[in-house]
């Protein structure tokens, strides 16, 4: 594992809602050490932040392209931004 932070603000497309993204998202995020967020956003897509160790977040960003089974991604837009180390966990957002 890198020691470089990393922070992540991810939009994720496709058949996403409905299928457990976001409780498999946090999963993934847990399992890699990663903090943030995850919520539904009316469009149909998927919102998160990630921050965590640099590779732990290209990890989970990497498993956002595939999603849970159920679901069929069609795309992910990454946009990295100023690690800021605010988050104390990983959570789901309403």
């Amino acid at each position: 594992m890198s020691s470089t932070k990393s922070r992540a603000h991810v939009f994720v497309s496709g058949n996403v809602q409905g299928v457990y993204f976001r409780q498999n998202t946090k999963q993934v995020a847990t399992r890699h050490k990663v903090v943030g967020w995850v919520r539904n956003l009316p469009d149909g897509r998927v919102e998160a932040v990630f921050e965590g160790d640099e590779t732990a977040v290209n990890e989970v960003i990497k498993w956002c392209h595939i999603g849970p089974p159920k679901a069929s991604v069609q795309d992910v837009n990454v946009k990295f931004e100023k690690y800021t180390g605010e988050f104390a966990d990983f959570k789901i957002n309403y």
